[in-house]
């Protein structure tokens, strides 16, 4: 196996290992993160109902980043305020953060930090 398998495989391992303890309800949804090397992904999940509230991603606001890149935190960051905006929209203020098994470091805190600052609380 080589060290890119190896790498997913972890990442995937604690990744079920917290979606067992996490869940989200349509009150509160859980703000599920996928990271790729060119853009991010968040979805907020009603787990109870099986759907999917509000999604937004670096590939959905690219007209409004223009001159920024979408592989870093300042794209992170402006998709982090685009969820926010479209659950603060639907009154829904609180959520459960998953970070989908990665660490809490450059663009998925970028990302959380871009939600709480638009108004979201987790």
């Amino acid at each position: 196996m080589d060290i890119a398998a190896a790498r997913l495989n972890g990442r995937q391992a604690r990744h079920r290992r917290i979606r067992k303890k996490i869940s989200g309800t349509n009150l509160r949804p859980r703000l599920a993160v996928f990271r790729s090397a060119r853009h991010i992904y968040v979805q907020a999940i009603d787990d109870d109902q099986g759907n999917t509230l509000a999604c937004s991603s670096t590939l959905a606001i690219q007209k409004s980043l223009k001159k920024i890149y979408s592989g870093n935190k300042d794209a992170a960051k402006a998709v982090g305020a685009e969820i926010a905006k479209k659950l603060l929209e639907k009154s829904i203020s609180s959520v459960v953060f998953d970070r989908g098994g990665y660490v809490f470091h450059g663009r998925v805190q970028a990302l959380a930090e871009g939600a709480r600052e638009a108004g979201l609380k987790f």
